[in-house]
């Protein structure tokens, strides 16, 4: 699927209004971002870079760069038929990769459905 930067990211925007505001509700020093392809050539969907909260201690603190969720627009598009079928699967790389800041393992993830 073809699809313009700007259209990618109001899917983007649109999913994230679509995800369960306890999810959102608790973010704090991130931000969502997009890149054209993962680094390493892979169809990786999604990235979080960062210290989950549940391993923050009080060494974490002012200064600190933000985490970052990074949506990959090739992968992303390249899976998906049309606009409905991207935005279903950025609400849920956009929950495996916010599960993620949360705390979530790989395992746990998949068992909700969410990757």
């Amino acid at each position: 699927m073809d699809l313009p930067e700007e259209r990618f990211d109001e899917l983007v925007d649109e999913a994230l209004g679509n995800l369960p505001p306890e999810l959102l509700d608790g973010l704090d020093n991130v931000v969502i971002v997009s890149q054209d392809e993962p680094d390493d050539g892979s169809e990786t969907l999604g990235w979080y870079e960062g210290t989950a909260l549940t391993e923050r201690d009080t060494s974490y603190g002012l200064g600190q760069l933000p985490d970052r969720v990074v949506l990959f627009r090739g992968p992303l598009t390249r899976m998906c038929e049309d606009e409905d079928d991207l935005l279903d699967e950025l609400e849920i790389t956009l929950l495996h990769e916010l599960g993620h800041y949360h705390g979530i393992d790989e395992e746990r993830l998949h068992a909700l459905g969410w990757g």
